[in-house]
């Protein structure tokens, strides 16, 4: 079987999370490298672990959460769509089973808010983790007169963790954000659709989501 190991050693999957960064970094987006994507992959296997699912349904998750964003690197627009195919052929010449590789580009398919859905145990933890990535790690500008609103929101926030509560069933996304450099209702402002769309995710593996912002619980 293909493990996580695998693909984090594959070196054409490495290469198009390189070459996705450098194309987010031209237009001004904020990171999507090596960090971005292994820390969700990391979320989303908690994600499942912490709701007992097998460990191949885990290890499955964590290979989508690696892969997700290597769209990227043929472009920002339909970055979702582009790189399931990628990794639907990756996969493939790698020797994955179809029913596998079928549950990978599910997930990567449907976790760009602006066309997808939660369609399944791996594509709701991959939403989860990647929607609760923010903060300021992820800008790359180094000058802040040339921050937009993302990067402005980004920046501001100091502290992002995801909890999975079991006994309440509840998926909790805590952050701390610097209202000297932006108010909390820019992050609304800006983050409304992956917010809905984490209420979604977290619904699907029965769920509450939870948004907590400078101890405030604020849904």
């Amino acid at each position: 079987m293909i493990t996580f190991e695998d693909i984090v050693n594959n070196a054409e999957v490495n290469e198009l999370i390189i070459n996705a960064q450098k194309q987010m970094d031209v237009i001004g987006y904020t990171e999507h490298s090596i960090r971005h994507v292994s820390l969700v992959a990391a979320r989303a296997a908690q994600i499942l672990e912490s709701l007992g699912y097998d460990e191949r349904r885990i290890e499955l998750a964590k290979i989508a959460g690696y892969m997700h964003d290597i769209g990227n690197s043929v472009n920002r627009v339909d970055h979702a769509h582009t790189g399931a195919i990628l990794a639907y052929n990756i996969l493939k010449d790698m020797g994955m089973d179809v029913k596998e590789r079928t549950e990978i580009i599910m997930a990567i398919g449907n976790h760009d808010e602006s066309t997808g859905t939660p369609v399944s145990d791996i594509s709701a933890a991959l939403i989860l983790a990647d929607k609760s990535d923010a903060h300021r790690s992820r800008v790359s500008k180094s000058d802040r007169s040339l921050f937009d609103k993302h990067d402005e929101v980004n920046y501001a926030v100091t502290s992002s963790e995801l909890k999975i509560d079991t006994e309440e069933r509840k998926a909790i996304l805590n952050l701390k954000i610097d209202t000297k450099i932006c108010p909390v209702i820019d992050y609304f402002e800006i983050f409304m659709d992956r917010t809905k769309m984490s209420k979604r995710a977290a619904k699907y593996l029965g769920l509450w989501f939870e948004l907590i912002i400078n101890d405030t619980n604020l849904l």
